[in-house]
């Protein structure tokens, strides 16, 4: 088979197609070109930047190992300073350095409080100042970590001992003995003395400049910050011995009665020489005020009445009592209440709140009179006989002690027993006190023992377990009072000469300084009062004074 012949192409075409390849090949020369020349200078810009910022962070780091040197050489204190004043060149944050400064007690800033632009350098260093909280001893003593053991025969410490094996102990043995002491005193840890607890107070963002500077007010200021104890401490009583209340007018036979006005500086005393006397207590002179005289009536008992108007005295040997209005200055005898068959009217106590007035009878009987007018309301009867009655602060119940040692608690609106319990240990009833928070009952026996209960407890147990017997006294326990602040129980006997004992509740310690030692003062008391504000303490005798006392830890009369 032959093929077909192929014509032979033209000169003419074939040299315009080289032609046309030449121009198109010069074109895409030229282009290439142009792109390299216009990205080579930006290459070489890169280039540059990348090595000058590689030197600079090795002189950066060079710098920064030279002055690291430097400061490890440096004491600490050097340290921080220079940290503060050349800051910025370590890129340190004032943060930062200031949270380094202050330690783990570091205080954050408050969120959302911007700092003015004017004066940011002022507060931040202000701040830095009143936040850093926590500093390092400055020296560690190895005597203090010696253990050292202390004599636990002394006086002072022999209540601390639990058994005899104990007469020398290590001071760590000796505080926790101390802090469990306080801890039953105060009826457990106090929350101002709970230190893992203790909640931090929380700042409102609104008043954070002010909060700031009143915790910072304590160490922007100099001076005495320690000021007396609102509590009264125990051991010793720091008190005076004034002249004694009457001084202007002894009585001249024994004194039976002494009691404080409720709201006036004043004090009355009464006696068996048949007179009433008011004295006006500063302390120095005490003038009397005014005496009155009741003919053939042998005073046993006078009291206040609430409002401080009138004076109500009872007879050693009488069926009546006197009434003196001291504002009309008249005298008016009561000469028989209906309703009260009695032979003898002695003993008396006034309520609290002024509205009833309860008198003790004979063969367990009690007698609730109205105050106001002097009429029985309502008869009450104990087992066996009544030695002693007191009311509430809130004159809801009477407390009554009989001879066989029990105690009756009476509701006055009802005169009904609520409850009845045994005094521990009694063997026959001498007097009863409530205190006046309504939170101790003290029953005096005639063992001389005084059992101290809490009223939750008497108003619940048959056999209530006391919370304090106190046998500081020998002899019968004829008279017990408490303070206006229920810091203080006084117990006393009229049997034995200086038998009066002052004790500290919260403790239940008795006060080693009073009454004095070796020095006869107070010889036979008979009552007992303090005054409205505890400034004042006297105590009645048979030698005819009542005898006074300044009380230097509470500032009022």
């Amino acid at each position: 088979m032959q093929r077909a012949a192929v014509p032979a192409p033209c000169p003419g075409s074939v040299e315009k197609k080289n032609k046309k390849k030449k121009i198109k090949k010069i074109k895409k020369t030229k282009k290439t070109k142009k792109v390299v020349n216009w990205l080579q200078p930006r290459a070489d810009e890169a280039a540059a930047a990348e090595e000058a910022a590689a030197q600079q962070a090795a002189e950066e780091a060079s710098r920064r190992a030279r002055h690291l040197k430097a400061l490890g050489r440096a004491s600490g204190a050097e340290r921080q300073l220079e940290e503060l004043v050349f800051g910025d060149s370590l890129s340190v944050g004032e943060d930062e350095l200031l949270q380094r400064l202050a330690g783990p007690q570091w205080l954050k800033a408050t969120e959302g409080k911007s700092l003015q632009d004017d004066s940011s350098d002022s507060e931040v260093e202000n701040e830095a100042k009143g936040e850093i909280l926590s500093k390092k001893p400055a020296w560690v003593d190895e005597d203090d970590e010696a253990e050292e053991n202390v004599d636990m025969t002394h006086k002072y410490r022999k209540d601390f001992m639990k058994s005899d094996a104990e007469k020398i102990l290590t001071k760590k043995k000796l505080k926790r003995r101390l802090e469990e002491q306080f801890q039953r005193a105060m009826g457990g840890v106090p929350a101002w003395a709970d230190l893992e607890n203790r909640k931090k107070p929380k700042r409102i963002a609104s008043d954070s400049d002010s909060d700031e500077d009143e915790d910072d007010d304590l160490l922007c200021r100099t001076g005495n910050f320690i000021s007396n104890s609102e509590s009264l401490p125990k051991g010793i009583l720091k008190m005076s011995t004034c002249l004694p209340a009457n001084q202007e007018r002894f009585a001249d036979g024994k004194l039976v009665t002494v009691q404080f006005h409720p709201s006036a500086q004043v004090v009355m005393t009464a006696g068996h020489d048949r007179s009433v006397s008011l004295f006006q207590v500063d302390g120095v002179k005490n003038p009397r005020i005014q005496s009155i005289y009741l003919e053939s009536f042998p005073i046993y008992k006078a009291r206040f009445s609430v409002d401080g108007e009138q004076v109500i005295a009872t007879g050693t040997h009488h069926k009546m009592f006197f009434v003196y209005d001291m504002m009309s200055g008249s005298i008016i005898p009561i000469q028989k209440v209906r309703g009260v068959e009695e032979r003898f009217l002695k003993n008396f106590e006034v309520s609290p709140d002024g509205s009833f007035m309860l008198l003790t009878g004979t063969s367990g009987y009690l007698h609730l009179l109205s105050m106001k007018t002097k009429e029985l309301i309502s008869t009450m009867k104990v087992n066996g006989r009544c030695t002693a009655s007191a009311f509430t602060p809130d004159s809801s119940k009477i407390y009554s002690y009989s001879k066989e040692g029990e105690v009756f608690i009476w509701d006055v609106r009802s005169r009904k027993c609520l409850h009845k319990f045994e005094d521990e240990g009694s063997l026959e009833g001498k007097c009863i006190a409530v205190s006046k928070n309504n939170q101790y009952v003290a029953c005096g026996s005639a063992s001389g023992v005084v059992n101290l209960y809490t009223t939750d407890v008497c108003l619940k147990e048959n056999h209530p377990k006391p919370v304090k017997a106190i046998m500081n006294l020998v002899t019968s326990a004829t008279c017990v009072t408490f303070n206006p602040t229920t810091e203080i129980l006084a117990v006393a006997s009229c049997e034995a000469d200086e038998a009066v004992k002052l004790v500290h509740i919260p403790s239940y310690t008795v006060f080693s300084n009073f009454p004095v030692f070796r020095r006869k003062q107070i010889y036979l008391a008979q009552s007992m009062d303090f005054s409205p504000r505890s400034g004042f303490f006297s105590v009645a005798n048979n030698k005819g004074k009542a005898l006074l006392f300044r009380l230097k830890h509470y500032s009022d009369f």
